[in-house]
């Protein structure tokens, strides 16, 4: 994998105040994080970190995770929850005149 397609994972830096450090993550390996007293040392070992990792997988025949930038959303998911979540969704929704995909959608969205 090339280091600009590395670029393309998701990186986090936050403060740990637990750690009294920065806090460096990467959304597509969750088990991989970084600390470091500066911000930027923080990005730097992590993007270190996630190399070696996408290095190893390469070296072992498996293939490193899709960067979510790179991924295709459709735009639909499914969710399953309790017929009586459903069914008050759907009076909500036709209490309100609109749909029930409207109704949870502008429920995920505020």
């Amino acid at each position: 994998m090339s280091t600009k397609r590395l670029d393309h994972y998701t990186y986090r830096v936050t403060w740990s105040p637990e750690d009294n450090e920065y806090l460096a993550l990467c959304a597509e390996f969750p088990s991989l994080s970084w600390l470091a007293a500066a911000p930027e040392s923080a990005l730097s070992g992590i993007r270190k970190a996630v190399a070696g990792a996408v290095a190893d997988m390469r070296a072992n025949g498996e293939v490193p995770p899709t960067p979510l930038a790179e991924k295709h959303y459709s735009g639909q998911f499914r969710v399953r929850i309790p017929p009586h979540v459903h069914r008050a969704l759907a009076l909500e929704a036709a209490d309100q005149g609109i749909s029930l995909n409207r109704l949870a959608s502008a429920k995920l969205t505020s």
